[in-house]
């Protein structure tokens, strides 16, 4: 993975990020820095972090400590965080903004962590709202779901260019030549759905966009859509539903499977299957969500996140980084919206 034909991705990451503190973030950071090649500079206050770094015996990777004094919680309103111009949120995304790296991430306040980058960052040229993109699997590969948090209510034009945003996400980062996209609704019939879904759905269709219609919650996991656009309160929902859901099965599966000592030995016959379908389900694996549409690569990763998580969410920042999505973002909006301009008004 390369930033440069030289250079490794750099990668800030918020050191004070994630329900775990300091401690977690850096084992992560350590890990990506041996198993993934790429730099990261921690941002965060100096004497805590480096204590963190010593103690993960990882002073001799490519790791920089970027001192912040000041820290966002977990629950501080967005008002009071944006006026934290110190903080390891902010200075992590003027490290991006000012070029000292080339992606952000943090485990810490979503809310915080993309009104900052928006704040920071500004968005790209064509668009209108930033929207937060998660991974999650489906029984032949994945699926990307947007907006899963950053707008709680949209207008059509949002869910138009989460759509595009997803779609060039998804063919870049993923590899998935021709993505199909389908748009959240009650129903697969174009009749079904509020106003919005209504005339999203006509606006989807007449597009250059493999739509493929209306698509219902089962199919998050069917693998019908590459991608599933909605909007940021749906999408949050049906988000923490999903690895509420997963977290649960894999629990009563190891209750059932604990019961008698005919169970305990199929299971462990069958371990390496067991242990491949918690590695597809887990939500860690996945890192965290790309927020699309700032000028600049932002991943915001769960609170819950652990050093695996943090390790993922890095990762992806860093493929963020290389893949070039921003660039493709903005070409395909601007050609949309001159498409628009030169169809002849009915």
């Amino acid at each position: 993975m390369t930033g440069t034909a030289t250079q490794p991705p750099r990668v800030a990451v918020d050191a004070l990020g994630g329900d775990h503190g300091p401690r977690v973030v850096v084992e992560g950071a350590a890990a990506a820095c041996r198993e993934l090649g790429v730099r990261v500079l921690l941002v965060g206050p100096r004497a805590i972090v480096v204590e963190e770094v010593r103690r993960a015996g990882a002073e001799g990777l490519s790791l920089e400590v970027v001192d912040a004094p000041e820290a966002v919680d977990m629950a501080e309103k967005v008002t009071k965080a944006t006026l934290k111009k110190r903080s390891s949120i902010h200075l992590a995304t003027e490290l991006v903004r000012d070029g000292g790296a080339d992606a952000f991430f943090s485990a810490g306040n979503t809310a915080a962590c993309w009104t900052i980058a928006r704040m920071v960052l500004g968005t790209l040229e064509e668009v209108d709202r930033p929207a937060l993109a998660a991974v999650v699997p489906n029984v032949a590969g994945r699926t990307v779901l947007l907006d899963v948090g950053a707008n709680a209510s949209c207008k059509a034009r949002h869910l138009e260019e989460f759509a595009v945003m997803g779609s060039i996400y998804t063919r870049a980062v993923l590899h998935v030549p021709n993505p199909r996209v389908g748009l959240m609704s009650m129903g697969e019939e174009e009749t079904k759905g509020n106003e919005l879904v209504k005339e999203v759905h006509e606006v989807l269709k007449a597009s250059a966009l493999n739509f493929v219609g209306n698509v219902e919650g089962h199919d998050v996991f069917n693998g019908r859509a590459d991608v599933i656009v909605m909007d940021g309160f749906t999408g949050n929902v049906v988000l923490k539903t999903s690895e509420s859901l997963a977290e649960s099965m894999m629990h009563l599966l190891k209750e059932e499977l604990t019961r008698t000592r005919l169970r305990l030995v199929g299971a462990w016959l069958s371990r390496g299957a067991f242990e491949a379908v918690k590695r597809r389900t887990d939500a860690s694996e996945y890192g965290g969500a790309p927020l699309l549409g700032v000028k600049g690569c932002c991943v915001i990763g769960h609170g819950r996140s652990n050093a695996t998580a943090i390790k993922h969410g890095i990762r992806v920042a860093a493929e963020f980084f290389a893949s070039g999505v921003n660039e493709r973002i903005e070409s395909e909006l601007r050609a949309l919206g001159a498409r628009k301009e030169a169809t002849p008004s009915v």
